[in-house]
């Protein structure tokens, strides 16, 4: 009888373990997502003054300006989904990377210190983005490990825990960058 009750003490500690860690797990997940909330939150709050400052210098690029207006008023509305969140994120980065780019085409606001103020908030904000998602990635790859490994998928199972979504780089970005193409006249 006394082993019964050890053997069932031991399993119910088991359990109890499993099940607090695919809450830590779980918690984590959403910890680190606020945490890339909260830089984009700062990028956000960048991308007005950024295109303002811009817009004033690059008239032929006004659809590329519209459509980061156009994204950055959907992230902020506040109503996507994680993986909508991390879509329209990866767009907005590449947008924002061809600001960048056609900027070079513009002496005056290269030297325009509200832009160099903007650009250097700019970069810092997306070294921030950056570690985020790192650290985001990182979370994920745990909790999605506990969820779909033996013993600890049974249990997620039953809490109807499901895989979550990493930051990945969009496929345009993943292309080798042609030097040759960047120093064209």
């Amino acid at each position: 009888m006394l082993a019964i009750g050890i053997v069932a003490g031991v399993l119910l500690l088991i359990i109890i373990l499993m099940y607090n860690s695919l809450v830590n797990k779980k918690n984590q997940v959403e910890n680190s997502f606020s945490t890339i909330d909260a830089m984009l939150k700062k990028r956000y709050d960048l991308i007005p003054n950024l295109v303002n400052t811009v817009k004033a210098f690059m008239k032929h690029e006004k659809d590329l300006l519209s459509e980061i207006t156009e994204l950055r008023t959907k992230a902020v509305s506040g109503n996507l989904s994680d993986s909508e969140k991390i879509d329209v994120e990866n767009r907005i980065s590449g947008k924002m990377g061809g600001i960048m780019v056609a900027v070079e085409n513009y002496p005056d606001l290269k030297s325009n210190s509200n832009f160099l103020q903007l650009q250097g908030a700019w970069t810092e904000s997306e070294e921030q983005i950056s570690a985020a998602r790192r650290a985001y990635n990182s979370t994920v790859t745990d909790y999605n490990n506990a969820i779909q490994m033996i013993p600890t998928n049974m249990l997620a199972s039953m809490m109807n825990y499901k895989k979550k979504d990493w930051f990945e780089i969009p496929n345009n970005e993943r292309n080798n960058i042609s030097a040759k193409d960047l120093f064209k006249a």
